[in-house]
């Protein structure tokens, strides 16, 4: 049982140094898509990922590196699941996460606002009137496309310093 326990975290670290595919500087450890790596009784890996976005097109990126990363270290049956509930938020990005994102000049997401339980109210307007520039921390921003490289950014430019930068949507 010892030696299951230790193969078990073996393999979590080895799937928390996975690079997320479109936002390489995180791990998907970082992100918080890594859910869960357990070893079942007859040697699998399982590893849980859950996507951040529902279709989101890296997932099968972030699947095969999983599986590869974890065949490569020698475990040579590995099972990647899809959890989608609960659901991923943008409050699953670690610390490091966002301090990675921001030192690449991408604005980390916010918190994202308390709800009572229950529906969530149809809000059509903007949930963050600005966004700190990430290169000289200026809150004189503006939005320029609400879709940016990918579904889960937005594209910003600071007023005071003029840079261009990308946005992690909060979720």
């Amino acid at each position: 049982m010892v030696t299951t326990a230790l193969d078990a975290r073996r393999a979590r670290r080895i799937a928390e140094q996975v690079p997320d595919p479109e936002l390489p500087m995180l791990t998907l450890a970082d992100l918080g898509v890594l859910r869960e790596v357990s070893l079942d009784p007859d040697g699998t890996v399982v590893a849980s990922l859950t996507p951040t976005y529902s279709g989101c097109p890296a997932m099968a990126e972030m699947r095969a590196g999983v599986a590869a990363r974890l065949k490569a270290a020698g475990y040579p049956r590995v099972e990647i699941r899809t959890v989608l509930d609960p659901p991923w938020t943008s409050d699953w990005i670690t610390p490091a996460g966002r301090r990675k994102l921001a030192e690449h000049g991408i604005a980390p997401p916010g918190a994202a606002p308390a709800r009572a339980a229950g529906p969530v109210p149809l809000v059509l307007s903007p949930t963050r009137r600005s966004v700190p520039c990430p290169r000289c921390g200026s809150a004189d921003t503006e939005e320029t496309s609400r879709f940016a490289a990918t579904s889960c950014k937005a594209l910003w430019r600071c007023l005071a310093c003029r840079e261009p930068f990308e946005y992690v949507k909060e979720i």
